[in-house]
Order: structure tokens, then C-alpha cells, then sequence
């Protein structure tokens, strides 16, 4: 049984560029295979639109992901774990927030930094959080004039 050159060179071409989807899928999603960050831990009243692989944000600029979601069953709180780079240290005063890249985008987690000179430390609390806010409620507030003072 012989194969023509032309065979070979195709199959090699279809196999280079599957291994090229598959290596930017896993880029895209953050996925990673080495331990490249350390954990922090926080919890949230709601997590609505973030999901494990979501960004983790300061300043704008990604310096980590979420990487474990779970649910509380004493305090009904999302218990959440993100990795934040080895190469950024947030310090221990810092606030972390679910927030909305607008409209029709996504949710994401920002840290907004705090003025400490200390830093958390691989598996430390951040204990200043807020959840995400429902737009649809924030909607229906906004058409029954249910916050305005009268």
C-alpha cells in the first residue's frame, strides 16, 4: 500500500492546524498548565454572570482568573477562589467587586487596589467584596420610580 507525497503533505497540514486550534482554545479560555499564580479566596452575596475561567481584572488589565466557584450552605454566599499572576501583589486592604463591561457584555471580578504596604499572601481572605448588581432590577426600580424621593 502506497501513499502519494500529496497525501502525506495534507495530512500533515490538517493535523499542524488542529494542533493550532486546539492551542489557541486553550489560550482563549485561560486555561493554563503550569502553576503561575497563588490563590485568593472571597465570598459574594451573587456571582450572577461570572463563572469559573472569568477574568480577574485590575486597573482593566487581566491579572488572573476565577478558578473554583462553590456555594456556602451556612451562609447561602458564593465562595469563590481566584489565582491571581505571581507577578502582581494586591495589598491586604484591597476590595474585590463583580462588575459589567456594559450593556451587552459579560461580568467580570476587579480588584480595586487598597493603600497597604502589606500584600495578601497565597490562600489569604479578601473580605471587602460586593456582588454583582441585577440590571433587570436596577430596570424596574428605574420604571415604577421606586427610588426616587418624594
Amino acid at each position: 500500500m502506497s501513499h502519494s507525497a500529496t497525501e502525506v503533505v495534507v495530512g500533515g497540514g490538517v493535523l499542524a492546524a488542529a494542533l493550532a486550534f486546539g492551542l489557541y482554545a486553550l489560550q482563549s479560555t485561560g486555561m493554563s498548565f503550569g502553576d503561575d499564580g497563588y490563590p485568593l479566596r472571597a465570598s459574594f452575596r451573587s456571582i450572577e454572570g461570572v463563572s469559573v475561567g472569568s477574568d480577574v481584572r485590575l486597573a482593566g488589565v487581566k491579572v488572573g482568573t476565577v478558578t473554583q466557584i462553590s456555594l456556602n450552605p451556612e451562609t447561602f454566599r458564593a465562595d469563590t477562589v481566584v489565582t491571581i499572576n505571581d507577578s502582581v501583589q494586591v495589598p491586604d486592604d484591597s476590595a474585590i467587586v463583580i462588575a459589567s463591561e456594559g450593556l451587552l457584555g459579560g461580568n467580570f471580578v476587579e480588584i480595586s487596589p487598597g493603600g497597604s504596604p502589606f500584600n495578601f499572601v497565597e490562600g489569604d481572605e479578601i473580605l471587602d467584596t460586593q456582588g454583582s448588581v441585577s440590571l433587570m432590577t436596577l430596570l424596574l426600580k428605574f420604571v415604577s420610580g421606586g427610588g426616587s424621593d418624594e
